[in-house]
């Protein structure tokens, strides 16, 4: 299974699954941003994206930034830099205005 990140304002999940489309990106990071790590709460009912807590930078396929309030960390535009330099697009998308489909 493919395996990304996906980036919100100041805040990034290593994801395995497909490259989420806009809308679905928009609520796995609306979702995501309020678990807490060890809670138990299920990331999303939908099991084509499950959150991981490592992976090899050279092993990320897509990468998909949400707009948020803040930019992204000095260290997560490093490895966006890198993934650019490597060929893979990385996806800019509008945040919590956005209201198109799927």
């Amino acid at each position: 299974m493919a395996r990304g990140i996906l980036v919100h304002g100041d805040n990034h999940f290593i994801v395995d699954g497909p490259k989420p489309s806009p809308a679905a990106a928009l609520r796995l990071v609306r979702r995501w941003s309020v678990i807490q790590i060890g809670s138990g709460i299920v990331a999303t009912a939908d099991d084509r994206w499950r959150m991981v807590t490592r992976e090899y930078r050279e092993r990320l396929e897509w990468a998909v930034m949400v707009a948020g309030e803040r930019g992204p960390q000095a260290a997560v535009e490093e490895l966006l830099d890198e993934m650019r330099a490597r060929g893979i697009r990385v996806e800019q998308w509008p945040g919590e205005a956005w209201q198109g489909e799927e």
